[in-house]
């Protein structure tokens, strides 16, 4: 785990990339942007503005394209997404494709949403196809809808949550044949595509420890029975699935760590491209295991717990005002706090200074 002088150099380091509003200060080799005026993200309800809103409110229909994706103040955080706070921070564009209750691809572990009739909208079904459109899209005054220069935009991609989840690989729910290996390869494949489109500087944003959600968390320390996300769950061995998800998550870290610099650095996959992996796993356990650091409030600080209670089938919901104090939002989902936090640390990554990321380009 990171130190209390890392940690220490993270929080002064992102103070100062809010206050400058400048980039690159660093001149990292393997992490050659110069400045940043558009994020492109992708990934589920820890990234989604409205998206699945949309979906939902539409009968299952996509929003159509050049679809403006408003700010959500009440998202899976109970806030607004880190997403909107890296807009915030650093005046850049947003595009955000993310959608609550992605997987990377519906081809390894579709997952029914019944309130659509339909799988969840996946990054390889739909986020990347929807981008690809509002990249040709003109607006009705004649300019692009999407403003995203090859030297000063980002795409990020964070994903992972429902692909180990419940209803996929933790339950066995993948489809026959697939793997976590198989799961991985479809992120690098989402990548491929986004490079061939004319992306250059992209961050991977690892797993974060799902084993430490109220979710899959072990009993006596956060983890819960049934409940809205799992409402069976306490038919199950509860130690085991935390143990599972702790496997999972840290073999599929791994293959990020290193198939990250073989594919851009011995196999040339992706010439003239720079890649940052920002380890969620290590912000999220530092928060986990130095909350002073991190979270504030009035009351002592709660990483085993969450603010926001619901029945089993969820509803009857009531939310602890002490919201800053958390580090969990619900039995799965990071609070808006955290998810403060991984905005500050995604401004030290796109300063090429983060010590929550490792850097690398062709």
């Amino acid at each position: 785990m990171y130190t209390a002088q890392i940690s220490a150099t993270l929080a002064f380091g992102a103070s100062v990339a809010l206050a400058a509003g400048n980039f690159a200060y660093s001149h990292n080799p393997n992490w050659n942007l110069s400045s940043f005026t558009s994020l492109v993200a992708f990934g589920d309800s820890y990234t989604d503005d409205s998206r699945l809103g949309y979906f939902i409110s539409h009968n299952g229909s996509a929003p159509p394209v050049g679809y403006a994706n408003p700010v959500n103040y009440d998202a899976a955080d109970g806030g607004r997404t880190w997403a909107e706070y890296v807009k915030q921070y650093t005046g850049a564009n947003l595009y955000n494709y993310a959608v609550s209750g992605a997987v990377c691809s519906n081809n390894i572990t579709p997952r029914i949403l019944s309130s659509i009739n339909a799988d969840f909208p996946a990054i390889e079904q739909y986020e990347i196809p929807a981008y690809i459109a509002d990249r040709a899209y003109t607006t009705a005054n004649g300019t692009k809808f999407v403003n995203a220069p090859a030297d000063s935009t980002v795409y990020s991609i964070w994903i992972g949550t429902n692909d180990l989840g419940i209803d996929a690989f933790i339950t066995d729910s993948q489809v026959p044949g697939t793997t976590l290996v198989t799961y991985m390869d479809c992120v690098f494949n989402q990548v491929q595509s986004l490079y061939n489109l004319g992306a250059r500087f992209f961050v991977l944003q690892n797993v974060a420890p799902l084993q430490l959600t109220p979710l899959y968390g072990l009993p006596g320390q956060g983890g819960v029975g049934d409940n809205q996300y799992w409402p069976t769950k306490s038919q199950d061995n509860l130690t085991a699935i935390s143990d599972r998800m702790l496997e999972q998550v840290v073999t599929v870290n791994a293959i990020y760590e290193y198939r990250t610099p073989y594919m851009v650095k011995i196999m040339n996959s992706f010439p003239g491209a720079s890649f940052a992996v920002m380890d969620m796993y290590s912000l999220f356990t530092d928060i986990h295991d130095y909350p002073s650091r991190y979270l504030n409030g009035t009351q002592p600080y709660n990483v085993t717990g969450y603010i926001n209670h619901c029945s089993v089938n969820g509803t009857n919901c009531v939310r602890d005002p002490n919201q800053d104090a958390y580090m969990w939002f619900d039995e799965l989902h990071p609070s808006e706090q955290t998810e403060r936090i991984v905005a500050r640390t995604f401004v030290d990554v796109l300063n090429g200074i983060s010590p929550f990321a490792t850097y690398w380009s062709s």
